[in-house]
């Protein structure tokens, strides 16, 4: 990497990159504003705007009008200066979703295109795949290529291998795959479990948003736990933190659950289901079903999940005591605030924790939402960064 050669370059390295986070925080800002936000005098920030603007990151959007003296020109960063694909990748084993959901977004975060993936584009081939899908929101937006890739997926991404781990989709568990994803694409790919990134959407969109930290509980054809510290998700040291279904309970006699998958996940939640008359094709469905339901068979199937997911609950807040734990997934979508309340009571009746429980605000896909957020944030930084690596030349 080219380093920067004398103090004057590095500190219009360093201007250069404070105003390029600015425009990304704020929006649109004119001149002025850029100037008494970054203490700049009138000719440097000059100077870094039509740096930025000769660059490509930056372009006028308008002009201020109405106040005295010439209008202003108002700038924001070039919504064309990189282009983020999010996939949310799915096991549909348990649900009737596509296994694939997959979106384009533009550097200001507008979606340029966005479509569900009923098969496999490449049949099992995941570099064939995300090329496939690529392709084709790049054609419906009329885009040249990606920048930057962002995977969800129902699994660990172990970063210091490259490693998608715990995964139950066909070929997305082979070794070193998003290293072989960016060199065969040749683009930058961040990889991450859904449930995190559903946990950065809620934060951002959602019941969470405000919240100083909290937990995420999904409840899903798995189950996933996400920790959001309040700058950052506890990950893990191999991305492995939140796979909660694999706790144990205890000494399982035969027949009975063994771990809290087998006592909250879609597998048990639909044979829960269909012990009370329900008959939906999944989990999701009987639990829509039952919450829209005004019987004694809804009633009892909905405490009986309630007492379920209650015990998946109490790990977590005994284990983190966070300050809200949100219920999040298709089952709790589907439940809603009738299955919130539910499990908040059975919550408080075995336990004597009183963490406030909330209920996903979310009824878009919260794992692609959160894809789009996590991979924007990632090439936005990464712009600015390169904006402080850069050799300059001499003026």
């Amino acid at each position: 990497m080219a380093r920067l050669a004398g103090s004057s370059k590095l500190l219009r390295a360093m201007n250069e990159s404070a105003t390029m986070a600015l425009l990304i925080d704020r929006g649109t800002l004119t001149r002025g504003e850029l100037r008494e936000l970054t203490g700049l005098s009138k000719p440097t920030t000059s100077d870094v705007l039509r740096t930025l603007t000769e660059a490509g990151l930056a372009v006028v959007v308008g002009h201020t009008s109405g106040g005295p003296g010439p209008n202003a020109e108002v700038y924001a960063v070039n919504p064309a200066a990189a282009t983020v694909l999010a996939i949310s990748v799915r096991d549909v084993s348990e649900t009737l979703h596509a296994p694939f959901e997959a979106a384009l977004c533009d550097l200001g975060g507008a979606v340029l295109a966005r479509a569900a993936y009923p098969s496999d584009p490449a049949d099992g081939d995941p570099v064939g795949t995300v090329r496939a899908i690529a392709a084709d929101l790049c054609a419906r937006a009329g885009r040249d290529r990606v920048t930057h890739l962002q995977l969800g997926v129902p699994g660990s991404y172990d970063p210091g291998t490259g490693t998608i781990r715990h995964i139950d989709v066909t070929g997305w568990g082979r070794p070193g795959l998003v290293t072989e994803l960016a060199a065969a694409l040749d683009l930058t790919v961040d990889a991450d479990n859904d449930v995190n990134l559903a946990a950065i959407a809620e934060r951002h969109r959602g019941a969470a948003a405000g919240s100083g930290s909290f937990a995420l509980l999904w409840l899903g054809a798995g189950l996933g736990c996400a920790i959001d510290l309040g700058t950052s998700l506890l990950r893990g040291a191999t991305g492995g933190a939140g796979e909660i279904g694999y706790v144990p309970l205890g000494l399982a006699a035969p027949g009975q659950p063994r771990d809290l998958q087998s006592l909250a996940g879609g597998p048990a939640v639909a044979a829960l289901g269909a012990a009370h008359g329900f008959t939906g094709a999944t989990a999701e469905e009987m639990v829509a079903d039952a919450a829209r339901a005004d019987s004694d068979a809804a009633a009892a199937f909905l405490g009986a999940l309630a007492d379920r997911i209650a015990v998946v609950l109490a790990v977590v807040a005994a284990l983190v005591d966070p300050p809200l734990v949100v219920l999040a997934g298709e089952v709790a979508q589907a439940g809603g605030a009738r299955l919130r309340d539910l499990v908040t009571e059975a919550f408080h009746r075995n336990t004597p924790l009183r963490t406030p429980v909330e209920v996903t605000a979310l009824t878009d896909d919260a794992v692609l939402l959160g894809a789009m957020d996590s991979g924007l944030r990632s090439v936005r930084e990464s712009l600015v960064d390169s904006l402080n690596a850069r050799p300059i030349p001499a003026r």
